[in-house]
């Protein structure tokens, strides 16, 4: 468990953090809203490549889901980042990032962060261009699911973001 302020820590989720999760999700009103049993899946089976972050209460007040890729064993894809509303602008998605990747660097000797964002979110623009550079790693950008590749409706398209390697240096 790792301290982010006096009053928050991050640690791994548990299955009794999923409902928080995905209320968290639903309220931050920009992330594609997965439903509650993912969450409860992705508390269980993905636990060791997420993080949240608890308030003093215990309670999760923001989240970073990922997962190792299994075809590339060392590069973390990063699902999703949400913070509480009452938490934001305190750099803790930045937290979050950071802490995740330090473990899964010292656990798995993770070199490389991939995530997906659609164009025009500032917000995880931002963030993950700023990790990148906290990181001293480029930055590499390619259109991975188009517009047209999803069924449901007018969607964005998917930009990837690769980045690497990463060094240990977290300020």
């Amino acid at each position: 468990m790792q301290a982010v302020q006096a009053d928050l820590r991050i640690d791994r989720p548990s299955v009794a953090d999923g409902a928080a999760l995905w209320r968290i999700a639903k309220e931050s009103r920009t992330l594609d809203l997965n439903s509650s049993y993912s969450y409860l899946l992705w508390c269980r089976d993905f636990a060791g490549t997420s993080a949240v972050a608890r308030g003093r209460d215990g309670e999760p007040v923001g989240f970073v889901t990922g997962y190792v890729r299994p075809e590339r064993p060392r590069t973390l894809l990063v699902w999703q980042v949400a913070v509480d509303e009452r938490h934001r602008g305190r750099g803790l998605a930045a937290a979050l990032l950071d802490a995740l990747t330090a473990r899964l660097g010292a656990e798995r000797g993770l070199t490389t962060v991939e995530t997906t964002i659609t164009p025009g979110n500032t917000a995880s623009e931002r963030l993950f261009t700023s990790f990148a550079e906290r990181h001293s790693a480029a930055v590499e950008r390619e259109v991975l699911f188009d517009t047209e590749l999803f069924p449901d409706g007018p969607h964005d398209p998917e930009v990837l973001y690769r980045i690497g390697p990463l060094t240990n240096s977290s300020s």
